[in-house]
């Protein structure tokens, strides 16, 4: 297993995947993290097929956003968003009009302070709520319509959160009335809170390793629901009704037993630097990491087992997810800091169908939208028009965003026509149809 320098490893904010609606992906916020089924996919159509020269028209651009990886989430008339305050101490929690005109901004939550401080957490907006996560491990619930802080639960310290050195980059998972987090450690792994109030309705049973960066999905086969969730250590299923762990999986390289001392909260390197949200499809379950190569995991008819059907160091994705598009699997592997390969391998057996460089650019984040892949270059701020492929990366367009500072972490948005990129404290609209 390899363990990669600090600078390397992030989450998504994430910040931090099929081309279709994926009918095991059952209701769960549909304004959140990676589109309404948390797998990349955003159902748009009459998309352009090629960009002008110059890239997609800029329709207007936003330089108050505040430091973060996170992602926008439009609703209705309004763009919400996560970012630093200007002294970059405290997470705020903004609104913007459609036309990028910032409506308010206000304070929530404590940033990680160890290292990346930028907000991760993508809002889940939920029947006129906003629920997010700082990096401390705060769930916070905010009334969209003015900024109200409804309630405000302390995850961390109330759950005895243990993360690694990158805090808490989790986006929340909201549905049924319960909001999920995901503390890791001593106490436990997993937990519900009522979505009105913030009280406790569950907590899962304590796995005895610490948090990972990932932000958990809501399935369901055979007529069940489940979970899917991650910490450094264990993929794992989880009834959502009461919390038992039905299932998990740690056979993808795992830290020694017991923990070293180098562990301890703030300090961790981490073991799976767990980032990415799995794909799940027709009873599979996909997940890639950048330390572990990628594995397809197939569920009994009950949801209680979870048995491993190929893996492959072909693909290992560091923070930019995946996506499934007729049976083919996308992203970018990790190979160093700056630079990482565009993969393609197959669904149903692991095959590699190519792995290219995207020539002067690096690895980065993907999602698809009306037959076409939307590709981020995180280093130099690169974004693609790509064609999905399984015989080559077939660009189309692409053109460079300029504005903004950092890494491009966030994963692009497309919503009414208008791909939305977010850089650092930079936020730009783009027609794209």
């Amino acid at each position: 297993m390899k363990i990669k320098t600090l600078s390397t490893i992030f989450f998504s904010a994430f910040i931090l995947l099929a081309c279709s609606t994926t009918p095991e992906l059952i209701t769960q916020n549909s304004n959140g993290w990676r589109g309404p089924d948390r797998n990349g996919i955003f159902k748009e159509t009459g998309l352009l097929k090629i960009w002008p020269s110059d890239g997609p028209e800029l329709i207007w651009e936003t330089m108050d956003a505040g430091k973060g990886y996170s992602a926008p989430v439009v609703v209705s008339n309004r763009i919400y968003l996560t970012g630093l305050n200007e002294a970059e101490n405290r997470e705020t929690f903004m609104a913007y009009t459609i036309n990028g005109e910032k409506i308010y901004e206000i304070e929530y939550g404590n940033p990680w302070t160890f290292s990346f401080p930028e907000t991760r957490t993508t809002p889940a907006i939920v029947n006129g709520k906003a629920y997010v996560i700082s990096g401390s491990g705060e769930i916070v619930c905010i009334e969209t319509y003015d900024g109200s802080i409804v309630w405000k639960v302390d995850g961390g310290e109330k759950f005895e959160r243990l993360t690694g050195n990158w805090g808490t980059a989790e986006s929340p998972l909201v549905f049924d009335n319960k909001v999920i987090y995901t503390p890791a450690g001593d106490q436990t792994t997993m937990v519900a809170l009522n979505a009105q109030t913030g009280e406790i309705v569950w907590k899962t049973k304590s796995l005895g390793d610490i948090g990972a960066y990932m932000s958990p999905v809501l399935i369901t086969y055979k007529g069940k629901q489940q979970i899917i969730g991650s910490t450094a250590i264990h993929i794992m299923g989880v009834n959502p009704d009461n919390g038992d762990i039905e299932w998990t999986f740690k056979d993808w390289g795992e830290p020694p037993e017991p923990l070293p001392e180098e562990y301890v909260q703030g300090n961790a390197i981490g073991a799976n630097v767990a980032v990415n949200t799995p794909l799940f499809k027709e009873g599979r379950v996909f997940f890639s990491h950048a330390e572990v190569g990628g594995f397809m995991l197939q569920l009994d008819d009950n949801l209680t087992e979870a048995t491993l059907l190929w893996n492959t160091d072909s693909i290992g994705t560091d923070l930019g997810g995946y996506v499934l598009v007729d049976g083919i699997i996308y992203g970018a592997n990790y190979i160093t800091n700056s630079k990482g390969d565009w993969v393609a391998v197959d669904w149903d057996t692991g095959d590699l169908k190519y792995k290219e460089e995207w020539e002067g650019k690096s690895k980065g984040s993907i999602v698809t939208a009306d037959g076409m892949l939307y590709c981020c270059d995180e280093r130099r701020g690169f974004v693609a028009l790509v064609v999905p492929n399984p015989k080559k990366f077939d660009i189309v367009s692409e053109f460079r965003i300029a504005k903004g500072e950092g890494p491009l972490w966030a994963h692009p948005v497309i919503n009414n026509g208008v791909l939305y990129i977010r850089r650092g404290s930079a936020l730009m609209a783009y027609k794209v149809k």
